[in-house]
């Protein structure tokens, strides 16, 4: 047999046992409500393709690839327990156990590392609470997808309703074609039929309800069955807490915005300060897909190395606030033709570091220059420290915090040389550092921040959703602090 043959041989051999991977991801999902991860990554609903893929990634994080050989027996673990709703990292486990597995079996390892969620122990499933998105756009599609996505349980969060302004001439059928098909993040997942006699979208058997009002004060929820329900404001048409309370209507419990909210509306950075949210707190703010971008790396270097004062530069792909061709336009040189220039322009981004870390006094400066691509951006932080390093420390240290810290699920770690903004649309976290472009001199460090400030950042509006509905389940192995 040739080396090539013996290759294909391994390949067909882990197709086998990533095949056999998903009937298991699946019930558990389905009848125990735990979702199964990989270094942070969902591996529910995904393909055999998608899981072998997804733990050759762990290469460019770890340092060596994970074998489904590796992980497979801790997946089978996992079947022989009494698990309730939580989030299951086999990344982790593996990891964990090939450090040190204090002798145990990887089934009795299994049970210790996850016995916060077995017996006793584990938390009850709840009903789904019911979400509104208030607006269609970029975000609010996506965000659609998201919670569709994650509905497969029959738990967690519910999307019942979306409120638009009506549209001319097949105004739904319009919209649902939008959901079913996106120029930059491809087909959705699943199906999507339309009735509208009843003014729904059936979107993978949950049926969506099409409101239409130009006016929030108007919409009576409870008229569509609808109760207790966070309602997702992704027009920014209002930001401060007077004008977002006209949410709050018969049938709403809570309003998140999709923007940085003005004034005493809280900005929250899921992952750095959603801990801070008050249980009575009825209004908030997810604040920008930037602020989400840099606020978690230099939350973990200012933990590590402290920040004396720091510089970010966006590179930023244009959006649906720009003109595709000249045109007038409120703002200074957003008028210009945003597929043919590079337009500079203003971000929010530095000051809104204060408000979702607010325990940082370093000043933070900042600007932004948009670019003729529809998506995928990048932050260039360039940060004074208190302490001289190597870019060597760093670099190990943020791989790091991407695996194994309470920040994994926003800070991304990749070291492929060629990487270019492309490969990072569909990215579930808030930032990816770039191993290869990082800079270090004595005390002065430049990070590199790669971001999908559209799904990226969707991600990370539903993870805020799910903190405040009460229905983030804790992730075993817990995470280091």
């Amino acid at each position: 047999m040739t080396v090539n043959d013996d290759s294909f041989t391994n390949w067909m051999h882990r197709e086998e046992i990533a095949e056999s991977m998903i009937p298991i991801i699946g019930k558990l999902h389905r009848e125990q409500d735990v979702n199964v991860l990989l270094h942070s990554r969902s591996l529910v609903n995904k393909s055999v393709v998608s899981i072998l893929k997804t733990h050759r990634f762990a290469r460019q994080i770890a340092g060596e690839e994970l074998s489904v050989t590796d992980t497979m027996p801790f997946l089978k673990a996992l079947t022989t327990l009494d698990l309730g709703p939580s989030q299951i990292d086999m990344g982790m486990l593996a990891a964990t156990y090939r450090a040190d597995g204090h002798g145990l079996s990887i089934e009795e390892f299994t049970a210790e590392a996850v016995a916060g969620a077995t017996g006793d122990n584990k938390i009850e499933r709840r009903e789904s609470r019911d979400v509104v998105l208030y607006g269609f756009g970029r975000i609010g599609r996506l965000i659609a997808r998201l919670l569709i996505e994650k509905a497969g349980s029959g738990n967690g969060l519910r999307l019942r309703a979306i409120v638009v302004r009506k549209g001319s001439g097949q105004d739904i059928v319009k919209r649902a074609s939008l959901l079913r098909r996106d120029s930059i993040h491809g087909q959705f997942q699943g199906t999507i039929t339309v009735d509208e006699a009843n003014s729904k979208i059936i979107a993978n058997g949950n049926e969506i309800r099409m409101i239409y009002s130009d006016d929030p004060t108007t919409v009576d929820y409870t008229a569509y069955g609808i109760k207790d329900a966070i309602l997702i404001d992704n027009t920014g048409r209002w930001r401060d807490r007077e004008g977002l309370s006209k949410h709050l209507q018969p049938g709403i419990a809570k309003v998140v915005l999709t923007a940085p909210g003005k004034g005493d509306v809280p900005n929250i950075v899921h992952g750095v300060n959603h801990d801070t949210v008050k249980p009575d707190e009825r209004i908030l703010s997810c604040a920008s897909c930037t602020t989400n971008a840099i606020v978690p790396p230099l939350k973990a270097m200012a933990d590590e190395y402290g920040v004396l004062r720091g510089h970010v530069e966006t590179v930023h792909s244009y959006t649906n606030d720009q003109n595709l061709l000249d045109n007038y336009h409120g703002s200074d040189r957003r008028g210009r033709s945003a597929a043919l220039n590079m337009v500079i322009t203003e971000t929010g981004a530095a000051s809104a570091v204060a408000k979702a870390l607010p325990e940082l006094k370093a000043p933070i400066t900042g600007s932004s220059i948009r670019v003729p691509v529809p998506d995928v951006s990048i932050a260039i932080l360039s940060l004074r420290l208190e302490r001289e390093t190597t870019r060597e420390e760093v670099l190990d240290y943020l791989r790091n915090v991407s695996l194994a810290s309470p920040l994994k699920r926003q800070i991304d770690f990749i070291s492929a040389p060629d990487a270019v903004s492309s490969d990072f649309i569909g990215s579930r976290h808030a930032s990816i550092v770039d191993a290869g472009a990082t800079k270090v001199d004595g005390d002065n460090a430049i990070l590199y921040l790669w971001y999908d400030n559209e799904f990226g950042y969707s991600c990370q509006v539903i993870r805020v959703v799910q903190h405040v509905s009460g229905v983030e389940y804790p992730t075993y192995p817990a995470p280091a602090v």
